[in-house]
């Protein structure tokens, strides 16, 4: 069965992070949508520029299976300040339905949001001081119910990769490591 995943993006995206969450759950098969919160042309760290597939407000009448956040700065800031974002979001936690940030988002978006406490949660450790105390966890990716948090860009292919183990199995994960793992030779 075909998965629904929204990535939203913003300017100041971080690239690496967006990306290989994109990859990575195409490879498993996801019907990823890269959505704007501001244009649809994005200029992402490291002057990476790219094209969303739409805008967030075009996304406001459909269901996800996932919602997951890259962060960056001023990425994250720019997700932060979308009323649009903050509604599909507290709507996917209402439903019970998976979403997750990683980098700064968890603590400049997830948490802003009331999404993260009370639970468990991982950020880049440069934004831990910004989420109550007690919650967060020392750990490249966290699952704490339906919200998934990760450190930074050098643990976006683990949260990826944990992103499709939920999604789909743990078979489909060892399936898409391995093709990564192929490409790397």
């Amino acid at each position: 069965m075909e998965k629904r995943v929204l990535v939203p993006v913003a300017q100041g995206t971080e690239a690496m992070e967006a990306i290989t969450i994109i990859d990575v759950l195409r490879r498993a098969g996801a019907n990823v949508i890269v959505a704007s919160v501001d244009e649809i042309n994005i200029k992402a760290s490291m002057e990476i520029e790219f094209k969303a597939d739409r805008l967030i407000k075009e996304c406001m009448d459909e269901q996800f299976d996932l919602i997951v956040l890259p962060g960056g700065i001023p990425g994250a800031q720019n997700l932060r300040d979308s009323k649009d974002l903050e509604i599909l979001l507290k709507k996917q936690a209402e439903q019970q339905k998976y979403y997750g940030a990683i980098c700064a988002s968890p603590a400049v978006v997830l948490h802003h949001y009331g999404l993260v406490t009370p639970g468990k949660v991982t950020c880049h450790p440069g934004f831990k001081d910004q989420i109550d105390n007690g919650n967060i966890v020392e750990s490249s990716v966290v699952v704490d119910k339906n919200c998934i948090t990760s450190r930074g860009a050098g643990t976006a292919c683990d949260f990826a990769l944990t992103l499709v183990e939920l999604l789909y199995s743990k078979e489909k994960k060892k399936e898409v490591a391995q093709s990564l793992a192929l490409m790397l030779d």
